[in-house]
């Protein structure tokens, strides 16, 4: 079966998130022969398009090392990108549409020179959970107390796939994060949440470029993933969680970015943007940019 290997949330090769997308796997595969196939690619997604089944251009599964998925924004993205190239998606087209887990999920594109430069996927609503304590979570991650903003609370949010979302003060504390698997989901158990991927992230812009807002990183063990390089299913969700806790007004939360991967040598530029009515949240679209950096053939 063919893949293609793509850099996504990124224009640069060899930074943003790996990504392999079988364009056409062979009639009959199951679900368990692409969970393997994806543990043996060991990206932190691989995905697998088919044809269309209900509302939709093409029906798409997607598979973390240790997984499935319902949504992830990479993945849209990537293969959206490796769509275009494929001309499965006609040079100029202004949507399309993928049947996820989650249901329809459109992705906008935006074109240059016959190229597809950029795509929007608009993600469901959110879902807000419970809270974790922060003193806890201090010592899960690995950072003091300090660290941490007492006046902003570590929550679930859910745009399809559950995050838990923990502010941070400084970037070099969000750096400093080290994972205690252990002490971190007995907090999470005792929230009456189970183990969730924990996104920490801070609004310190120290040393940042100028459309630089959020500073993250995403550690999910649970998904067979230790760290993401880019996690557009989380970067929805933390746009509605800004939104939600006051850190960014509505006029900055309708447009910014969001820096993950750096720790990881994988500096990646996750689009995000959320449409406000007074406090209601109306809209949850993440956005970016793909390159193809290789091709080929997997023999099962």
């Amino acid at each position: 079966m063919r893949y293609l290997h793509l850099d996504v949330f990124t224009d640069q090769p060899l930074e943003g998130n790996q990504l392999a997308v079988f364009p056409s796997p062979r009639p009959g595969i199951d679900a368990p022969l692409m969970q393997r196939i994806a543990a043996e690619m060991n990206f932190s997604e691989s995905t697998f398009i088919f044809p269309r089944e209900a509302k939709g251009d093409v029906r798409m599964r997607i598979f973390t090392p240790a997984e499935e998925l319902p949504i992830a924004g990479h993945p849209t993205i990537g293969s959206t990108f490796a769509l275009a190239a494929e001309r499965v998606i006609a040079p100029g087209r202004g949507d399309f549409t993928f049947e996820l887990g989650v249901g329809p999920t459109p992705v906008s594109l935006e074109w240059k020179d016959g190229r597809l430069d950029f795509a929007w996927m608009t993600q469901p609503l959110p879902t807000f959970d419970s809270e974790v304590a922060s003193h806890t979570l201090a010592t899960a991650l690995g950072v003091n107390e300090g660290d941490t903003l007492p006046s902003y609370p570590a929550q679930a949010v859910s745009c399809g796939v559950p995050f838990l979302f923990v502010p941070l003060g400084s970037r070099a504390a969000v750096d400093r994060v080290t994972l205690d698997r252990r002490v971190y989901a007995a907090a999470c158990q005792t929230a009456g949440l189970k183990e969730l991927p924990v996104f920490v992230f801070t609004t310190d812009r120290s040393g940042a470029r100028a459309d630089e807002t959020i500073y993250s990183r995403m550690l999910a063990p649970g998904f067979g993933i230790s760290e993401d390089p880019a996690t557009g299913s989380a970067s929805g969700p933390l746009g509605c969680y800004l939104a939600r806790h006051g850190l960014l007004d509505s006029s900055r939360v309708g447009s910014f970015v969001s820096l993950q991967g750096v720790a990881m040598g994988r500096p990646s530029r996750i689009y995000v943007s959320i449409g406000t009515d007074g406090r209601a949240i109306t809209r949850v679209r993440v956005g970016g940019r793909a390159v193809i950096v290789g091709a080929g053939e997997l023999n099962v």
